[in-house]
């Protein structure tokens, strides 16, 4: 490899790690090439990339970023890097998922905000609930107290005489995650 080349890679691993909220090293020897594109498949869907990288390549390149360079100390072996752009929990499922699927697959560690994750925060990670089912189960607990409110008001006109609205079922009208 040209030292030209080189140096290409080194700011291209560097580029990509200024903008990931999160980055994890894998261990993917003894996958088959079409369980390494199924994966590359899955991380694209998660808003991440996957880039195999040289050990000594992607360690310069983490001298510009301390945090990387903190938390990726066991670049040993055949590694790549899984830069996650968007949602750190998705991507850590994402491998966590395909890892039961594919044994050759290993997490080594990772890094979410500076911070250095090793296997067990990983797989905590990985059971965490997703940005969208979040937000729907916030949205579902916002919507419960108006809910009970309008069912008290209803019971209410009921007890004084009034006719009863129509029932307010909150499972329907819940948003779906």
């Amino acid at each position: 490899m040209l030292k030209s080349q080189k140096e290409i890679d080194v700011k291209s691993i560097s580029e990509k790690m200024a903008k990931a909220k999160g980055a994890f090293i894998v261990d993917f020897k003894g996958m088959k090439v079409e369980q390494v594109t199924n994966l590359r498949k899955k991380l694209h869907a998660a808003e991440s990339e996957m880039k195999v990288v040289r050990n000594t390549l992607a360690l310069r390149a983490f001298k510009s970023h301390p945090a990387a360079e903190k938390a990726f100390t066991n670049m040993t072996g055949t590694n790549a890097i899984v830069f996650a752009f968007n949602e750190v929990v998705g991507v850590a499922k994402a491998l966590a998922d395909f890892g039961k699927d594919v044994e050759a697959l290993k997490i080594k560690s990772g890094m979410m905000d500076g911070e250095a994750l090793d296997d067990k925060k990983i797989k905590f990670l990985a059971t965490l609930p997703g940005k969208d089912q979040l937000r729907a189960q916030f949205l579902r607990l916002l919507l419960e107290p108006s809910t009970q409110l309008a069912r008290v008001l209803n019971e209410y006109a009921i007890k004084n005489g009034a006719v009863p609205a129509p029932a307010i079922d909150a499972d329907a009208a819940a948003p779906q995650a």
